[in-house]
């Protein structure tokens, strides 16, 4: 015998149906829905179907009545469509900074979000080769510390590693405890990074957030105010090269036109950029010039020249010398 208590959860297992059972290719009719309520202790007849599927309309679920293939109803739309889930379920997939058990536990979660005929292309999505996955959990809880903090206008400490030579992760610093005033997180060359204000160095730095450990939230508020308005999240990484910090400096580069593309995808598209001469262009921008900067320039080869400063073309000039100086005298050993 059914139970009347029961009738109280009738909507909810409707709505559930209609979340996990249908989708533009899958309908369920009254029928499917009455046997459903059945297994669940649960009387129903047709009249209460339809007025039920009409309360779920009136409370916005986008459901609707199709007679091709199956007559019936189903959910036509949702919080998320199945092209939004694989973007976020290959994001899941490619993070190396979640590991293989999280990276499983929250694409479950994701295929929530769908039908259950609509999850099983969402497995399929999840394989990505030659992707390396982190082994260390903390990193998934030191972005919720991060976030806290930055929510909570606080500090936050922690201990900061680092690989040695035997590839064992050793602390920086003896261990001693870093306290930072975090203000953004950023992703570059897939990984995570945390820029914030150093307490003690009272100088803006970034911290690859797999190499943190403890982190912590404290009771101090935030410092270096100024120092964190001036940042522009969109220009930081833009900036640096590999995350590497340098001189800021205003340079000059000067390429074939080809190559244009090439300089917009790293360098963004506020550069600017004029013509010369007939088959090159002209590259300005403010950037912050390092190794890494000069790294990325030698991988362009020959066709990409520093036109200006003449200070910075001849650092980057002794930085080619010592690479080629280098082999010379691996060589004569």
């Amino acid at each position: 015998m059914a139970n009347k208590a029961n009738q109280k959860l009738k909507l909810l297992y409707i709505m559930e149906m209609f979340l996990r059972e249908t989708d533009e290719h899958h309908t369920i009719n009254a029928a499917d829905l009455i046997r459903y309520l059945d297994r669940q202790g649960i009387d129903a007849e047709r009249k209460s179907i339809y007025r039920d599927i009409d309360a779920l309309i009136d409370y916005g679920m986008d459901i609707v009545k199709t007679r091709e293939g199956k007559p019936g109803f189903y959910l036509a739309s949702r919080d998320f469509e199945l092209p939004e889930l694989k973007l976020l379920a290959d994001a899941v997939a490619a993070s190396k900074f979640i590991t293989e058990k999280k990276s499983a536990e929250l694409l479950k979660k994701i295929e929530q979000l769908a039908s259950r005929y609509e999850a099983k292309q969402l497995q399929r999505q999840v394989v990505v080769a030659d992707r390396t996955k982190t082994e260390n959990s903390a990193t998934y809880y030191a972005v919720d510390v991060i976030y806290t903090c930055i929510d909570h206008n606080h500090q936050m400490e922690f201990q900061y590693s680092e690989w040695t030579p035997d590839k064992k992760k050793a602390l920086r610093k003896d261990g001693a405890k870093y306290r930072v005033s975090p203000e953004f997180l950023l992703w570059d060359n897939e990984n995570y990074y945390l820029v914030a204000y150093d307490e003690e160095a009272k100088a803006i730095r970034h911290y690859r957030v797999d190499k943190i450990v403890g982190a912590t939230e404290t009771e101090a508020i935030r410092g270096g105010t100024e120092q964190r308005a001036g940042l522009k999240k969109s220009d930081y990484a833009r900036k640096r090269f590999g995350m590497f910090a340098g001189e800021t400096r205003t340079v000059v580069l000067q390429c074939p036109k080809e190559m244009a593309g090439v300089m917009i995808d790293r360098l963004g598209a506020d550069i600017a950029i004029r013509p010369e001469k007939e088959k090159d262009i002209v590259v300005r921008t403010e950037l912050e010039v390092s190794p890494q900067f000069y790294g990325w320039l030698t991988g362009l080869g020959h066709q990409v020249r520093i036109k200006a400063p003449a200070d910075v073309a001849e650092d980057y000039r002794k930085y080619l010398q010592n690479i080629l100086d280098s082999y010379d005298e691996k060589a004569e050993t």
